[in-house]
């Protein structure tokens, strides 16, 4: 076996691990393959008997890519219709990560994934991730800690009555079933929408359950990517294929119904949220 017979085999070996932690970081499947990838690409490009420590070596690159990668998400325009891996690819990403935690990571700034999903995630050391995102190693443990923050949640948990109507709203949208709406919304609710989340000529503001209903049951297909998170401590839904927010759902629940929601899909209204998981007690 030649040197880089060997490499690639070494390579190999670490493939797996590092595609955890490329998904974890990226919340996509196929972005995760890149980066695995052109890690293999940079180590072709430098004389691998010099790297005391390849496993560790490895771990840095690829986190480094996926920061660059993260960071570039920034300054692109949101397509609330993407959906890059398909629902294979995504079906085994949230079995792995859980939908509601990607959620929450994609809320996180670039450096506090990486931060938190490099140390909790996979107990690699605050002297390594400092480097990493460019921070000393004390500016890296307080950036995990405000994810972890952020994550585990700060806001009070709400009523059960509360999640039992905003889950019967979107199990009757995911079924397309006009009747379990109708019995969901309150004769008088108000749908209040961006334009951003709405077909070309749509009514930003929609009254009645009748025409709700009939307009919720388009969504269908998205609601089968929503999930419960907390914003400000109140329930929301939001609907995040690969764990990507597109389009968040704030609810008015009155006498056990739906009395009001509003989609919220502007950009920059859905990047200033702060997002967290409810928590074991939470609705």
């Amino acid at each position: 076996m030649d040197g880089r017979e060997e490499l690639a085999v070494r390579f190999e070996a670490e493939r797996g691990r590092l595609g955890a932690v490329a998904r974890r970081m990226l919340g996509s499947t196929a972005e995760a393959e890149d980066a695995v990838q052109e890690a293999w690409l940079r180590l072709e490009r430098v004389d691998a008997a010099e790297l005391e420590n390849l496993p560790g070596w490895l771990t840095t690159v690829v986190s480094r890519i996926c920061l660059d990668v993260l960071r570039g998400r920034r300054t692109e325009p949101v397509v609330v219709e993407e959906v890059v891996d398909g629902p294979e690819a995504e079906a085994e990403l949230v079995e792995e990560v859980g939908r509601a935690m990607l959620v929450v990571l994609d809320r996180l700034g670039p450096a506090e994934r990486v931060a938190f999903v490099l140390h909790d995630g996979f107990a690699v050391p605050f002297e390594q991730i400092g480097p990493i995102v460019g921070r000393s190693t004390a500016a890296a443990k307080k950036l995990a800690s405000r994810a972890r923050q952020r994550v585990r949640g700060t806001g009070e948990a709400t009523g059960s009555a509360r999640r039992e109507v905003v889950e019967a709203f979107l199990a009757a949208a995911r079924g397309g079933d006009l009747d379990a709406l109708l019995a969901v919304l309150a004769p008088e609710v108000v749908r209040r929408a961006d334009p951003a989340a709405l077909p070309a000529g749509r009514p930003v503001l929609l009254r009645g359950a009748e025409a709700v209903a009939r307009e919720t049951r388009v969504i269908g297909r998205r609601a089968r990517f929503a999930v419960p998170v907390l914003v400000d401590g109140e329930l929301c839904a939001a609907i995040a294929p690969e764990g990507r927010l597109r389009l968040l759902l704030r609810f008015e629940v009155a006498d056990g119904r739906v009395a009001g929601f509003e989609v919220v899909a502007d950009p920059a209204r859905l990047a200033a949220l702060e997002l967290s998981l409810p928590g074991r007690d939470a609705p």
